[in-house]
């Protein structure tokens, strides 16, 4: 008997304590105003719709207007271009010791309170 007054004393207690209190409503003393009429906006979105694909549609072809600004030989002579520095970079090192013979270069002196752009 016990058991049961005190289980039921606890479910209580755990049930009032989660009890929410609400809050004065805040009115907000400067009204909006729109920039733009409902038709307005329907008309846009209207445009919107009409300009644009729909992306989850299984004839999206977002490749479908695309138009390169260089040329394929352009694109392979920049690949081997930078083919040697891309497997440097992407070694075991991570490209410190790519990085490092790259840097090769003696560098000035750098004062102490010396601006930026005064070296």
């Amino acid at each position: 008997m016990n058991r049961y007054l005190i289980a039921s004393v606890l479910a209580v207690a755990a049930a009032s304590t989660s009890v929410a209190f609400a809050d004065d409503i805040t009115v907000d003393p400067h009204p909006f105003v729109p920039a733009a009429t409902r038709a307005e906006v329907q008309a846009q979105l209207q445009q919107y719709r009409a300009a644009r694909v729909n992306p989850w549609s299984t004839s999206y072809n977002p490749l479908a207007r695309f138009q390169s600004a260089k040329t394929r030989a352009e694109v392979s002579a920049e690949f081997l271009q930078a083919r040697d520095e891309v497997a440097a970079l992407n070694a075991e090192d991570s490209g410190s010791s790519w990085l490092s013979a790259q840097m090769r270069r003696p560098a000035a002196p750098v004062m102490a309170g010396t601006p930026l752009l005064a070296r």
